[in-house]
């Protein structure tokens, strides 16, 4: 027999498990509706389920003991004294960065994102890791970076290099400001340069002023029988400076407490993945798939030049995103209910206008133009691409600076020359001084000649 006991629990027990729901409290006190029906979850795909999970997610986050900084501080190779002369202008660039550490930070920050990948290719081909350390002094490791000559992306490549050595630069992407991309072709031309010249210093001479700047300079000086060594050679300024700049941060990574500089800390593990997507899909769809902002994807992805990701070849392609939000932009990509673009590719009619494509596809003519950068007014070639938004499609976005975020896409760099001054650099970009000095966070209006400052838009 059961006592009363027993009796009152299961009592309890029996109209617990008759109730439809239960009511709880948030920690506000708002009640909180928790439905007992189940919950159907639709599986993924038996082929993906048996994938290794690496093979779909990011590894599960942890904290490294180590540091970047260790292992590329472990790869030095750049040994040669400096001259006299190498060795003065070494120490103005180390003062200068130790006067600016607002500067060296933002750089350090910047190649948070990168360094691994660079440091990995660099090792790889057993070059001097002092290598990695380059976009420093080329672009501030700003993938976005462009200069006054039109060289672009964190190695600073001009499009005639580029074509050189295989980085694709056509409507859709330019390839000079892929990180991956550019990297190989950086390493595949300095590996060039040095085995041309035999000396590091030579080959790095040569990848800012030219190899036939360097060529000249050696034979020259073997026709005067002079040294022929990097220090010796009579080669642009910003050149003599381009291997002491190098040095400089080289020494400052080393041993920043001797500059009054606090190196941050990144650790030796990668930052992005390359993940598979479809021969087309939209940045706004990916960003929004992948839940990071479009800064973030933009920085990661620099190459494409419009709001639509496009395979040259027809197939799949890759993209960078980063570690943390492969996870849910896989599982996103699988369960997509919507088109992954939300715009047409159209090839005009040779003569035809863009008001009359306008009206053709029921959309502003300004926002057309605005979208594929093209004049109003224009009329087109036969060669020529647009991209037209879905007129009746509410998910159709163009990724711009909206809710104060900076556009990347639009940020030039501009590499200071001698006697120049903020107030003409900043008439020479249509921006105040005062946008240059918060933007580059700099403490006065003092400059000096040979460095970049980065000029928004």
């Amino acid at each position: 027999m059961l006592s009363k006991t027993t009796n009152l629990i299961l009592l309890i027990i029996c109209l617990y498990l008759s109730l439809p729901l239960m009511a709880a409290t948030n920690a506000r006190g708002d009640e909180i509706i928790i439905l007992q029906d189940e919950v159907i979850v639709t599986p993924l795909p038996a082929s993906i389920q048996k994938k290794e999970e690496a093979d779909l997610i990011a590894e599960t986050p942890f904290t490294p003991t180590k540091s970047i900084w260790d292992r590329l501080i472990s790869g030095y190779k750049l040994t040669t004294t400096p001259s006299k002369k190498g060795l003065k202008r070494l120490k103005r660039h180390e003062n200068w960065y130790a006067k600016h550490p607002e500067y060296f930070n933002r750089m350090i920050l910047r190649s948070e994102r990168y360094l691994y990948h660079v440091l990995n290719e660099v090792e790889k081909r057993n070059m001097p890791t002092e290598i990695a350390l380059l976009p420093m002094i080329e672009s501030a490791y700003n993938p976005l970076a462009k200069s006054k000559a039109k060289a672009v992306g964190i190695w600073q490549f001009i499009s005639s290099t580029g074509r050189i050595y295989g980085l694709e630069q056509d409507w859709w992407r330019d390839d000079r400001r892929s990180v991956i991309n550019a990297t190989d072709s950086a390493l595949d031309y300095l590996e060039k340069l040095h085995e041309q010249f035999g000396t590091w210093e030579h080959a790095l001479a040569a990848y800012n002023c030219g190899e036939g700047c360097v060529n000249r300079q050696i034979k020259k000086n073997k026709r005067y029988k002079r040294g022929t060594d990097y220090y010796s050679l009579n080669v642009p300024m910003e050149t003599r400076n381009y291997v002491p700049k190098l040095l400089a941060i080289k020494n400052i990574i080393q041993n920043p407490k001797k500059y009054g500089l606090n190196r941050q800390e990144i650790y030796d593990q990668p930052y992005f993945s390359e993940v598979t997507v479809p021969d087309q899909i939209d940045i706004e769809v990916a960003t929004r798939f992948a839940n990071i902002p479009l800064e973030e994807f933009q920085l990661l992805n620099a190459e494409h030049n419009r709001p639509i990701i496009k395979s040259n070849h027809g197939g799949e392609q890759n993209i960078l995103l980063p570690n943390y939000a492969v996870e849910r932009f896989n599982v996103e990509l699988y369960r997509k209910s919507e088109p992954l673009s939300n715009w047409t590719v159209y090839k005009p009619i040779k003569g035809e206008r863009l008001k009359l494509i306008a009206k053709k596809f029921k959309v502003d003519a300004r926002f057309l133009a605005r979208v594929n950068q093209v004049s109003i007014n224009k009329r087109f070639s036969s060669k020529h691409i647009l991209i037209i938004p879905n007129h009746d499609n509410d998910a159709t976005k163009f990724p711009t600076a909206t809710g104060g975020m900076i556009d990347y896409s639009t940020i030039e760099t501009h590499r200071i020359q001698k006697g120049e001054t903020l107030s003409e650099i900043a008439g020479l970009y249509g921006v105040t001084v005062k946008e240059i000095i918060e933007f580059n966070e700099l403490r006065s209006t003092r400059i000096r000649a040979g460095d970049i400052l980065d000029i928004p838009k």
